[in-house]
């Protein structure tokens, strides 16, 4: 099961952003985040609680390995909302994970994609992509670069 394990931990997060999404935006604002991880079912499960502290909200993500169909769902809540947006699904090839669900963004229908990639021990990169065109085209509206916390 190659999955999320790596990601347990304390991590910095740099944030960047798109300001407006699916509008043809090239303008991104970068804040801070601070993200602690954690591994349960032998690996099999992944909870992490997100802070960004700038922008007051908070985010948690319960990743659970489909054993039967062997891939991972991951599902995301904010503070924003309190409750769980549509699930993602997908596995990791390598260092790298893709996963992919459909969704919204303001009423429109999107197919959102998140791309996981385990750069070393001590740093990963995460991304958000939403597409309005049947996965012909890819925005990417978030990016987040994580740094280990030392121990």
């Amino acid at each position: 099961m190659n999955g999320f394990e790596f990601f347990t931990g304390t991590w910095n997060v740099h944030n960047k952003r798109l300001t407006k999404w699916l509008a043809g935006s090239d303008e991104w604002e970068e804040f801070p985040g601070r993200s602690v991880a954690s591994s349960h079912f032998a690996g099999g499960a992944h909870f992490d609680e997100v802070e960004f502290p700038t922008k007051g909200f908070s985010g948690l993500t319960v990743r659970l390995f489909d054993v039967d169909e062997r891939r991972w769902t991951i599902h995301w809540a904010s503070t924003r909302t309190g409750r769980f947006d549509p699930p993602m699904s997908g596995t990791w090839q390598g260092d790298r994970g893709e996963f992919y669900g459909d969704d919204q963004h303001q009423g429109t229908p999107v197919r959102a994609r998140f791309i996981w990639t385990r750069i070393s021990a001590d740093e990963a990169r995460w991304e958000q992509a939403f597409s309005v065109d049947g996965e012909k085209t890819w925005e990417t509206n978030w990016i987040m670069e994580l740094t280990r916390v030392a121990d």
